[in-house]
């Protein structure tokens, strides 16, 4: 329980601290794909998305917002693709009009919490409607083709299950991707909140130790 709570409180911190001018897109609500076989649950339709990168700290906070609240005991998960430079378009999903979604990595967002970034373990955080997640630049392949972190694109998609492009809900951006914008105050203030998290939790554990010592 606790754990649940702190994990909620960084989440929190997350969202408050979200870098004001990460690049962000607007999506329409309820534009779930033509062909997506899929239940149409409000926490697979995206309808905002953001990426901002912190360069001071090589990293990359990444954060979604659903038309519902995030469920955790519904199906589904986040694949979030990234092209750090060799993905050229046509991408794999051009055969659902979605041609310039291309990427060469994935980081997939579980809601049981076992997620990873290019194969690397991660840690997603769910508030409300809301999935964040801070992505090292050092999990990700080496930028390429004259890449720097800052021209990586980045697409969200959600879907209800393994499987093919028929189980996938939804695009973010639609048929494009989205790169980073740089905030390095607001980031200072999300890595700060990190730090006061972590020193509660470990202020929990003390008295927790001598209460049952």
């Amino acid at each position: 329980m606790r754990k649940s709570l702190m994990a909620a409180g960084i989440a929190g911190l997350i969202l408050t601290c979200t870098p004001a001018q990460a690049a962000s897109v607007i999506d329409a609500t309820g534009d779930f794909l033509p062909g997506y076989i899929g239940p149409h649950q409000a926490d697979l339709d995206v309808t905002a998305f953001s990426v901002g990168y912190d360069s001071a700290n090589s990293r990359f906070l990444l954060s979604a917002t659903m038309a519902g609240p995030i469920d955790l005991n519904l199906g589904g998960f986040y694949v979030i693709g990234v092209n750090t430079g060799p993905a050229v378009a046509p991408g794999p999903f051009a055969g659902i009009g979605q041609p310039n979604v291309i990427f060469n990595t994935v980081i997939i967002l579980r809601k049981t919490g076992a997620s990873t970034a290019n194969g690397n373990p991660v840690t997603p955080f769910f508030n409300g409607a809301t999935v964040s997640v801070v992505v090292p630049l050092s999990l990700l392949p080496a930028a390429a083709n004259g890449f720097t972190p800052m021209d990586f694109g980045f697409n969200i998609w959600p879907r209800s299950g393994a499987g093919g492009v028929n189980v996938i809900s939804d695009f973010a951006p639609e048929n494009a991707n989205l790169t980073a914008v740089p905030e390095p105050a607001s980031w200072a203030l999300l890595l700060a909140g990190f730090g006061a998290a972590g020193a509660a939790l470990r202020s929990r554990r003390r008295m927790t130790t001598l209460r049952y010592a």
